[in-house]
Formats: C-alpha cells, sequence, structure tokens
C-alpha cells in the first residue's frame, strides 16, 4: 500500500517517517519529497507497506499525529494522473 502523508514538518527526515510507520507493520520505503532545485523538503511525503492490512491500521494510527513537532494528514496515496507533456 502506498501512503500519502502531508502536513510534514520542513524538519522531518526519511528516518520520523519511518519510525513512525513502523510500529504499525514493515515498511518497505519512507521518503520526504525534496525540492529538486533547493533540497529543502516539500511538506510531504509517502510511505510503502507491503500489507494493505498494516497500511490501513497505519493510516489510522499516524494521521493527526505529530512527526518532528506538527501534525500530519496520511491517507492511502492516489495513482498518479497522467500529465501532458510541457
Amino acid at each position: 500500500m502506498n501512503i500519502y502523508v502531508g502536513n510534514l514538518s520542513y524538519q522531518a527526515t526519511d528516518d520520523d517517517l519511518r519510525t513512525a510507520f513502523e510500529a504499525f507493520g514493515q515498511v518497505s520505503s519512507a521518503q520526504v519529497i525534496k525540492d529538486k532545485f533547493t533540497g529543502r523538503s516539500r511538506g510531504f511525503g509517502f510511505v510503502e507497506m507491503p500489507s494493505n492490512e498494516e497500511g490501513q491500521k497505519a493510516i489510522d494510527g499516524v494521521n493527526n499525529q505529530d512527526i518532528a513537532g506538527r501534525p500530519v494528514r496520511v491517507n492511502e496515496a492516489r495513482p498518479r494522473e497522467d500529465r501532458p507533456p510541457r
């Protein structure tokens, strides 16, 4: 299951995400999305968990909880939409 984590603190790291979600099961990957020019966090990230059941428990357990000092919004990630070329 791919999970979207929004409203992240700009100081949050990949390890902060991993730690918050590991309490609910195995985490395949945890990534804070960064601006490609400045390298600064964009305020959101994604966590992948192999089990949908564990993923749903994690969504319910982590939503509105503090990660790096800020309450986060957590839900299942939607598939990326196709965008026309620029």
